[in-house]
């Protein structure tokens, strides 16, 4: 600004260190609020169809063509696919039973997630700088299973609170895991829920009050 104008000096917020580096802005790295009080860990019927799940925009840019193929892999396993935001899907495919696909909206985040065993997720084009429903699915006690390039990665510490892979076959495997281990993953669903309690506690919340409160 013109000094004459003798107004403040700038100051920005940006919502992970991650999106502070793609986008070469230094500032001030606030996580997007969320009301994790909305979301408590759920009871899953663990001798059930074990359920694989993920939340987005209903926008073939926030999907990955690969995720098509693993798909059809954990269907052919015997798994239920369970995608809120991906009607568009219906075309790539097959009809199947334990296959569900809805639009966007269609469910309020908090009961779709306690539907699922394992929260998985990667964006196509799209690039997450946060990814406020990887949050969202560690807040409801389930397990993440998300690409390794997103603002939420800063948060997941692999194989203790959720797990980051960088490839299909990685993917493939920690689902393996996670399908074959109950215990596994209660363990790492409630480590998540601690993350995102400290995350969003009230003292954590208030602290980045301050910022925008000071004189």
């Amino acid at each position: 600004h013109p000094f004459w104008l003798r107004w403040p000096k700038s100051e920005v917020v940006l919502i992970s260190n991650f999106q502070s580096k793609i986008l070469n802005i230094n500032g001030v790295i606030h996580p997007s609020p969320i009301d994790i009080s909305r979301f408590t860990v759920g009871t899953r019927n663990e001798a059930g169809v074990f359920t694989i799940g993920r939340l987005s925009r209903d926008d073939y840019q926030k999907h990955n063509i690969e995720d098509v193929e693993l798909y059809k892999k954990w269907l052919g396993l015997g798994c239920k696919i369970f995608i809120q935001g991906g009607s568009f899907l219906r075309d790539q495919l097959p009809k199947h039973g334990n296959l569900l696909l809805t639009q966007e909206g269609a469910m309020p985040a908090e009961r779709f997630m306690n539907q699922l065993d394992v929260f998985y997720y990667r964006s196509g084009t799209h690039v997450e700088t946060f990814g406020r429903v990887v949050f969202e699915a560690m807040a409801s006690g389930v397990p993440v299973v998300c690409f390794y390039y997103g603002g939420y990665a800063e948060h997941i510490r692999h194989g203790e609170n959720g797990y980051l892979f960088k490839t299909s076959h990685e993917a493939q495997e920690i689902i393996q895991i996670l399908y074959s281990d109950v215990a596994l993953r209660r363990r790492i669903g409630m480590a998540g829920r601690i993350t995102v309690e400290k995350m969003f506690s009230i003292e954590a919340v208030n602290k980045r009050m301050e910022f925008y409160q000071k004189p």
